[in-house]
């Protein structure tokens, strides 16, 4: 069997949890389960619970007294905790990436480099998929999710090429799509340009920023006083929220003061700078390339 995935910044990731071997943390994007077998070394009567919507990362779970495994979206993250027996624990760890899996599985249609249905579900069980987006969506609301999830420049001109195409028969597959926009593709920036129109879809068919936010939101919740939240991310978007939520505690990055002038917010950063992979893993790791970890504690 392949590697399932690498993960990213693994040392760096999990030692910003300042782990108690007998705290309870939480891997909220188990998939190979490579950080949260790390997190399992290092406790010793406490316990992790491990979340993944993704059917198939479920072959990834260890043999190990101290792992509960979740299936389902982290998007739940406060309510799988109570369901499980626990109010508040005391360190969260967020990997954000696709897995090299998905990316690889020409079946999932993740990647533009094979074809494939296209699919783009992390939850194989939902029936929302990326063929419904652009077979479905109205002209203005695909253009948004162009914009805004991949930040193409000029995502008319996409949006009036995938309509051409579906109006001539549904686009099924991952090369019927590359097909629609080859016209469009920069010639010297293929990769790039697919990169973000892939991203796109994806962010938008497992609706990714509204389950990043609410997770963020719930961790102010369930983390104690003094437990940790680090969070790897791999865009600009994510970056953002991230950066933002931990400096002030809302998505504007706005820090509140009270009457007398003092900053009124729930974290403490951790790393006021984002950590980025070394360069030993970026060689090791292509895939690593985009990340950026930040760790910030509760007050």
């Amino acid at each position: 069997m392949s590697e399932y995935h690498i993960p990213v910044m693994l040392h760096e990731s999990v030692e910003g949890l300042n782990i108690n071997p007998n705290g309870v943390y939480v891997d909220v994007t188990f998939g190979g389960g490579g950080h949260s077998r790390y997190i399992l070394e290092q406790l010793d009567g406490g316990k992790l619970i491990a979340f993944d919507q993704d059917l198939e990362a479920q072959a990834n779970i260890p043999a190990n007294d101290r792992l509960v495994f979740v299936h389902g979206n982290f998007r739940y993250l406060r309510s799988f905790l109570r369901l499980n027996g626990y109010e508040q624990v005391d360190g969260i760890l967020a990997d954000l990436g696709v897995s090299s899996h998905h990316f690889d599985d020409e079946q999932r249609g993740f990647s533009f480099r094979f074809e494939g249905p296209l699919d783009m579900r992390m939850n194989t069980l939902s029936k929302f998929d990326a063929a419904h987006v652009v077979n479905t969506y109205d002209p203005s609301k695909m253009m948004e999710i162009f914009r805004v999830y991949g930040e193409v420049d000029n995502p008319k001109v996409l949006v009036k090429a995938i309509i051409k195409k579906r109006e001539e028969k549904p686009i099924e597959t991952v090369q019927e799509l590359v097909e629609a926009l080859q016209p469009h593709i920069p010639a010297n920036a293929q990769h790039k340009f697919l990169a973000k129109v892939f991203q796109a879809l994806r962010i938008e068919v497992n609706r990714e920023m509204e389950a990043l936010k609410q997770m963020l939101e719930q961790s102010l919740k369930v983390l104690k006083p003094g437990g940790r939240l680090s969070v790897i991310t791999y865009h600009s978007l994510e970056d953002r929220l991230v950066k933002n939520f931990m400096k002030s505690g809302n998505f504007e990055g706005k820090v509140e003061k009270d009457f007398y002038g003092n900053a009124n917010t729930p974290f403490t950063l951790v790393n006021r700078k984002a950590i980025v992979p070394s360069a030993k893993e970026l060689e090791e790791n292509n895939r690593s390339r985009s990340a950026k970890l930040r760790i910030a504690e509760k007050r």
